[in-house]
């Protein structure tokens, strides 16, 4: 098969990736305004650590999304379709609830501010859940992979606006300005959803709520092989989460580098290389499809790992920071356009909401559940080891997707 770039630059064309890309930055606008920058905005107003520390109850909505994704999967408002429809309802919450954040008054009513930040993370929340269902409705399969990576990078984008630039526009025009400007941010997703693309398959809702609950369900765990596949979402980005459990306390206590070291260096050029591997990612899915490309991006994750194994070695070396740093998060990149993008061909379009929103919770798993024993095993092992542990978690996903490859090469919406 011949060399032709045009097959890489195409897919970014496509009026779907640039509305992808909006949405994406939409949906990592809200994070922070209800996490770490409304805890810094109490810490400036005096209020007592413990109620702060309270505040990330406010997180609780993105991880159990799933309970009332069926509801939105079911019901389909009367303008702009049943994904676009709800993406512009839960906007419109989304900067009122902000627009309403601006005007809270930590320093005598934090409970108060804490609620709306609640409310509006419930909000973010359902956004999130109806977002991940129209971008896996709405994308060609040859856009699946930069349509993950374009996504990821709006979001982290999206991010840094609503993290750091909002810390230091509440220095210059002070935190209700601030948060009014986020409010106003909210538009630009606003705007891709109305102008954005229906999707071409034309669907139909599930019947009943019962059958938008059940339904996704059932139409998973009867598949072919449904178990190996749950089992593949779980594993395969495993030891990135592993390895990135305990990053931070590795480079600060346990080689030495500052602070000021972490957040330019591991953070800001992490940012950059994540953004880069995605999109890099996705445009080589173009050519080397699904399979293959879940294969070699998850063989280079964990082989990447290893790179911090010789930071371990080598000790303070500012080189190999940025070395391994750039590289782990450059095949990091690389994966999640390949397993988002899997994640999307498995979804059933009529239980895509549902189904995404079970799928992402299980890739949770292992971060939540197999990450927060890291800190026994460096006590015990080294950090050397350690890194070396972290890659060799990747090595089940990768078998089982081996067993997987000729359902994975051969699979459409929703057929596994």
């Amino acid at each position: 098969m011949s060399f032709n770039i045009s097959d890489y630059l195409q897919v970014f064309r496509s009026r779907r990736i640039a509305v992808i890309l909006l949405l994406g930055f939409s949906s990592g606008l809200p994070l922070a305004l209800t996490g770490g920058t409304v805890q810094a905005w109490m810490a400036t107003a005096g209020v007592d650590l413990r109620t702060i520390g309270m505040v990330l109850l406010a997180g609780l909505p993105y991880t159990v999304k799933f309970l009332w994704s069926p509801f939105m999967d079911r019901f389909v408002p009367p303008w702009f379709g049943r994904r676009r429809g709800w993406i512009i309802i839960t906007q419109l919450g989304l900067m009122t609830g902000i627009a309403f954040m601006a005007f809270g008054t930590p320093a005598s009513d934090p409970w108060f501010l804490a609620g709306l930040a609640l409310i509006t993370a419930f909000c973010s929340a359902s956004q999130d859940i109806v977002v991940d269902a129209y971008r896996t409705d709405v994308l060609r399969e040859q856009e699946r992979g930069i349509g993950a990576a374009v996504f990821v990078m709006g979001y982290r984008i999206a991010m840094l606006v609503s993290g750091a630039l909002a810390l230091i526009l509440s220095d210059l025009i002070g935190w209700r300005n601030t948060y009014l400007l986020m409010a106003g941010l909210m538009s630009v997703g606003m705007i891709a959803a109305i102008f954005g693309p229906e999707p071409e398959k034309a669907v139909v809702p599930p019947r009943d709520l019962q059958e938008a609950v059940w339904g996704p369900l059932k139409d998973l765990l009867t598949r072919n092989k449904a178990v190996y596949f749950l089992l593949l979402i779980v594993l395969y980005k495993l030891c990135d989460a592993y390895a990135g459990a305990m990053l931070t306390p590795f480079l600060i206590r346990g080689i030495g580098f500052t602070p000021t070291d972490v957040g330019t260096i591991n953070k800001l050029l992490g940012l950059v290389s994540l953004i880069v591997g995605a999109l890099f990612g996705g445009a080589l899915m173009v050519r080397l499809g699904l399979y293959r490309s879940l294969m070699v991006f998850g063989i280079l994750q964990a082989v990447s790992i290893l790179s911090f194994m010789v930071l371990a070695w080598t000790g303070k070396n500012y080189g190999m920071l940025a070395f391994a740093v750039a590289l782990e998060n450059l095949t990091g990149g690389m994966g999640t356009a390949a397993f988002v993008s899997l994640l999307m061909t498995i979804c059933n379009q009529r239980f895509s909401a549902t189904q995404y929103a079970l799928l992402s919770s299980l890739a949770a798993l292992g971060r939540t559940f197999i990450a927060p024993t890291s800190g026994y095993i460096v006590s015990y092992v080294g950090w050397a080891n350690y890194f070396l542990i972290a890659t060799l978690t990747a090595l089940p996903g990768l078998w089982l997707l081996w067993r997987l490859r000729f359902e994975i090469s051969g699979l459409k919406n929703g057929d596994s």
